[in-house]
């Protein structure tokens, strides 16, 4: 099986939810969205901002070509997608009044100058409404995925490729107050996350997340093809009839610009 680009979307459906209730987009609302992926978050946004916008910035091509495509589909004329950093990208001052990201940023290499970036972008008072990864060893999917994979092999948390640099709440508001953030409220949010239908379904869409090329990196075709049958008993276990799910925990961060 093929697939175009990693279905975060279907992955983090649950979350979606979350993350729209304490967005709480209204209707002039001009809404930045922080790594937007395919853009599930960023046209949701639009949706409730009739007489606003929404802004989805992404780094990957792929995602934004979809993102693209899907708002299209959908007839959703308020949303735009740009490829750029939002770490550095030089955003109109002020342009923006409130800013969403669902697990988009925790992958900044300098999370204090990202943030100012971010918040200058935002008009004064405007909130900062995201969602990121608690600690690797809180998450199911990545114990299970890593282990079945690594056999026996230690799974080190950098594998998630950053996911988890801002699990420490204490440390994310130290981060956003740093950057000029007040107001920093940070709430658990566990929900289940979605994987394909079957195992089998599953085990093709997890071999496009990086973690998982990592872990086979280096593997001669038997060795490779020995992981991905563990894998594929792993994901059967968690098949629950109406899906592959795996539990996980997140924190709901959000921050306002003074």
């Amino acid at each position: 099986m093929v697939i175009e680009v990693f279905d975060y979307d279907a992955e983090l459906g649950r979350y979606n939810v979350w993350l729209g209730a304490a967005a709480d987009v209204r209707r002039a609302d001009r809404v930045l969205d922080i790594g937007c992926g395919a853009g599930q978050a960023t046209r949701d946004a639009a949706r409730s901002a009739p007489s606003g916008s929404a802004l989805g910035v992404d780094l990957s091509l792929p995602m934004l070509e979809r993102a693209r495509r899907l708002s299209e589909e959908a007839g959703i004329r308020n949303v735009g997608f740009e490829r750029a950093d939002a770490q550095v990208h030089p955003f109109a001052p002020g342009s923006f009044t409130l800013g969403i990201s669902r697990f988009g940023t925790m992958f900044f290499t300098d999370p204090v100058a990202a943030f100012a970036n971010i918040g200058r972008a935002l008009r004064p008072g405007a909130r900062l409404v995201q969602l990121v990864w608690q600690a690797a060893d809180r998450q199911e999917w990545f114990r299970a995925i890593g282990q079945a994979l690594a056999d026996g092999r230690a799974v080190p948390d950098e594998l998630g490729g950053g996911a988890f640099s801002l699990a420490d709440p204490t440390v994310t508001a130290g981060l956003l107050t740093a950057a000029g953030f007040t107001g920093v409220e940070i709430t658990e949010v566990c929900e289940p996350i979605h994987y394909g239908p079957d195992a089998a379904v599953a085990r093709d869409t997890l071999s496009e997340l990086l973690m998982v090329r990592d872990l086979l990196a280096g593997l001669d075709a038997a060795a490779t093809a020995r992981a991905l049958d563990r894998l594929l008993a792993v994901l059967d276990t968690h098949d629950t009839g109406e899906g592959v799910w795996f539990d996980s925990r997140a924190w709901l961060v959000s921050a306002r610009r003074p």
